[in-house]
């Protein structure tokens, strides 16, 4: 409840560095108990106060609350906004995602926070073998349109007890092929349900994952998402306000 507050005192110290800070990358900053308790947005208006670069990792359209913070810092080249999409089918979105929104609002996101200046990016993420992995030219077909500037993609996951609630997910929901699902996932995982290394984690490797990656950069060429990298500015981070804060200014 009082990350602001700890933000804050961090970017107080004399020692602090500036370097874009990462909304999402280990868990989503928009989940619905977001709407009551502000956390996200009171860390947003503390970077804002600072010109301090932050980039946002999320899941949901919620994100478009807080576009009055968002926008100037993403004209500024301070903020950019990645939305993650895993299908567009309703049926699997609705199972594999209970709790997100739906497909559809998140590329309304995508295109509001576009049309705001803000750069902003289309993840899909996690793309599932035999299950979401055809709907990749479709999706960044559609991450194009909503005016997405670059796209990236992170095969499956199933790290410690993700990979039994998976698993009694693909016996539920698609029976028929949870065999094949999995053994195309051991196989972009070095023949293990995952892989734990820091390097190859986020990519896979393997026949099915240089599958993967041929047909992703190809529709990236096709539909013109190659913005790349993002450099965001860290040179004109101000220490925050307040008595603490004026002590090193």
């Amino acid at each position: 409840p009082n990350a602001a507050e700890l933000l804050r005192a961090e970017l107080s110290r004399p020692s602090y560095t500036p370097r874009p800070i990462a909304f999402g990358t280990n868990t989503d900053p928009f989940q619905p108990i977001e709407r009551d308790w502000k956390v996200t947005r009171s860390c947003l208006e503390v970077l804002a106060e600072c010109c301090h670069p932050f980039t946002i990792t999320t899941k949901s359209d919620r994100v478009l609350r807080d576009l009055d913070l968002i926008a100037p810092m993403g004209e500024q080249g301070l903020a950019a906004v990645m939305l993650s999409v895993t299908s567009l089918d309703p049926k699997i979105a609705m199972t594999l995602e209970p709790r997100a929104p739906h497909p559809e609002k998140r590329l309304a996101a995508v295109a509001r926070l576009a049309a705001a200046g803000v750069p902003t990016q289309v993840s899909i993420a996690p793309v599932i073998p035999a299950i979401t992995d055809h709907e990749i030219e479709h999706i960044l077909e559609r991450a194009a349109q909503a005016g997405a500037r670059a796209a990236s993609f992170i095969p499956v996951r199933l790290p410690h007890e993700v990979a039994p609630l998976f698993r009694a997910w693909l016996d539920t929901h698609f029976p028929d092929r949870a065999g094949k699902v999995m053994n195309t996932i051991r196989d972009i995982r070095g023949g293990r349900d995952n892989d734990p290394d820091f390097f190859t984690r986020m990519q896979g490797s393997g026949p099915w994952a240089d599958l993967m990656r041929v047909r992703f950069h190809r529709a990236c060429r096709k539909y013109g998402l190659t913005g790349g990298a993002l450099h965001l500015r860290t040179d004109c981070f101000r220490r925050p306000a307040g008595a603490q804060g004026d002590l090193f200014d």
